[in-house]
């Protein structure tokens, strides 16, 4: 188990397993950026983006060539490793890869696969749904903690505001702060407009400054980010991914309002 409490946690990589050289490469270069900093740096990336718009979206290498490259990554690396999952029979094809597993936006009132992931007593990353008040994840940790399992972390990822649009309501970091566990923010995911841009999903990645800084300033307990070294070629999520070489300078500014709420 990763030693991830009163640390600042970094997880990013890129949506999707576009493939094993790239992956590696991303999270070698992340690996040597967040050195660094004082926080804990996760890679993550999906092996099967079962959630796309379009059917034919590209989804990632599958299941067995997906973890073989974050097990890779892990162990050349040594970094932990993040991955989310859509169904219960991948817990067992995963649970020893990954030192976080992460419960998706639209699964988040499964039961079935929260509680089955919990009982790997791994870190379980809970993605609040678009649809969710940031009241009611308390009853998505209850399921959690219901297998004797407090490895627990919160994601925030935009709220659903009309059609094709997603906006960050800055009270819920406070709110969830309060159930007891790191809050997290998916800034990037946040900055989607769903489904908006032909059969995939379009977003504001000129936004990811600003709303990183803002949360950092509500106090937030860590950053998701979906990064790329070329995002207008990334294979999903191409508007909202953030371009890796303008990492060092976020980071930094982001650090130092954390100095400053410290000081």
């Amino acid at each position: 188990m990763i030693e991830y409490k009163n640390k600042f946690i970094f997880i990013a990589g890129p949506c999707v397993i576009e493939n094993t050289r790239k992956a590696y490469d991303i999270a070698a270069y992340l690996k040597d950026l967040t050195a660094k900093y004082p926080l804990l740096f996760v890679f993550k990336a999906s092996f099967d983006k079962a959630n796309r718009t379009s059917l034919k979206s590209f989804r990632g290498p599958g299941l067995s060539s997906g973890i073989k490259a974050l097990e890779n990554i892990k162990k050349r690396l040594n970094v932990p490793v993040l991955s989310d999952i859509h169904c219960r029979h991948q817990i067992k094809y995963v649970k020893d890869a990954l030192d976080v597993i992460q419960i998706p936006a639209f699964l988040c009132r499964q039961t079935d696969l929260i509680v089955e992931a919990a009982k790997t007593k791994k870190i379980i990353n809970i993605k609040k749904g678009q649809f969710l008040a940031p009241d009611d994840v308390k009853y998505i940790v209850e399921k959690v903690e219901s297998c004797k399992n407090k490895n627990i972390l919160i994601t925030e990822r935009g709220t659903s505001f009309g059609y094709n649009n997603l906006v960050v309501d800055f009270r819920a970091f406070p709110i969830m702060k309060k159930i007891g566990y790191p809050v997290i923010f998916d800034v990037t995911h946040s900055l989607q407009r769903p489904s908006a841009a032909g059969g995939i999903s379009g977003g504001d990645s000129e936004f990811v400054d600003s709303l990183s800084l803002a949360g950092a300033a509500c106090g937030i307990d860590g950053l998701f980010m979906e990064v790329h070294p070329d995002p207008k070629k990334a294979l999903s999520d191409k508007h909202t991914s953030y371009d890796i070489h303008r990492l060092d300078n976020l980071i930094s500014k982001i650090m130092k309002v954390r100095e400053a709420l410290n000081g």
